[in-house]
């Protein structure tokens, strides 16, 4: 199991500007181009550009846009690190897919190569959906008839850094906050082998590289609703933020959730299995995610690797 140090908290050290240099002048050579036809090409300065490649001064995203047209490359392709030849042939294949063939791409890669396999997986349930799908409600019931702990990533981040969400976002930021997130789920993977059921916090599926950490180690179910009932529930609870005492949830409230439920939809149809609570009752929701846990370890066990006798 992976292990994390204190170095993981601090940001890796970065030179932006002299890495975004170093990129305009490689793609000039690569290019045969001179700093002078660039310039003509982009429209802007030789002097300009001489700042830009030795990292004296910032660029506008419009110069930038300008300087990677004049190259033929994307804004994208100036800004990041050019990927090794076989990955680059592999990202061109992949760029000519729909969202549905990339979802079964990345599953088939996942399989063939282990990276779905994490020991004692098909143990460990981690439930995602948004605020008021009954993450919380659901999650203890299930481990409750599991013989499991359960355990709520929000309050293990907290453990993990010592202080509140708040104080952590403040402190450090998105970054900063992530990096406590991964630390506290490879630790709850670790000290969980044998099972466990985990609640995760809302936009854990917006951040790429987390989320594959966390289908990777855990069993993820989305609990699903319609935007309407995951307002009464938030409500329910208590959180009166969204709430007009005379006109009951806010149209801007229920406005934003609808786009953020809409933009999350294909990140929570990654999961490996669905539970919809819209009208169904608490009793019966959690049969339907017993039911399909239930599912899901048993197809665990069928596919698993056969010892030879």
């Amino acid at each position: 199991m992976s292990t994390f140090s204190v170095s993981d908290l601090r940001p890796a050290p970065t030179s932006t500007l002299g890495d975004l240099g170093a990129r305009v002048r490689a793609w000039r050579a690569r290019r045969g181009m001179t700093r002078k036809q660039l310039a003509a090409d982009s429209g802007l300065s030789e002097r300009f550009l001489a700042d830009v490649e030795g990292a004296k001064g910032n660029a506008s995203v419009n110069s930038l846009e300008a300087i990677a047209r004049a190259l033929n490359i994307s804004l994208l392709e100036l800004m990041q690190d050019a990927p090794r030849p076989a990955l680059a042939r592999v990202q061109s294949l992949l760029a000519r897919l729909d969202d549905t063939q990339l979802d079964q791409a990345h599953a088939l890669l996942a399989s063939h190569y282990g990276l779905a396999n994490a020991a004692g997986r098909d143990q460990r349930i981690a439930l995602i959906g948004l605020r008021g799908a009954g993450k919380s409600t659901l999650g203890a019931q299930l481990a409750e008839l599991r013989s499991v702990p359960f355990v709520e990533l929000d309050r293990e981040i907290e453990r993990e850094a010592g202080t509140s969400m708040n104080e952590i976002l403040l402190l450090h930021g998105q970054a900063g906050y992530r990096r406590y997130e991964r630390r506290a789920m490879f630790r709850i993977a670790q000290d969980h082998a044998d099972g466990v059921v985990m609640t995760t916090g809302g936009s854990i599926v917006s951040e790429r590289e987390t989320f594959d950490l966390l289908q990777s180690h855990f069993y993820c179910v989305w609990l699903k609703a319609n935007p309407e009932e995951h307002m009464a529930r938030v409500v329910a609870q208590g959180d009166m933020r969204p709430f007009d005492a005379t006109r009951g949830a806010t149209t801007e409230a229920m406005d934003d959730l609808r786009r953020i439920l809409a933009s999350r939809e294909p990140l929570y149809a990654r999961a490996d299995a669905v539970v919809d609570t819209a009208a169904r009752s608490q009793k019966q929701s959690l049969k339907d995610l017993e039911r399909v846990v239930a599912s899901m370890a048993t197809t665990a066990a069928e596919t698993a690797p056969k010892e030879t006798p």
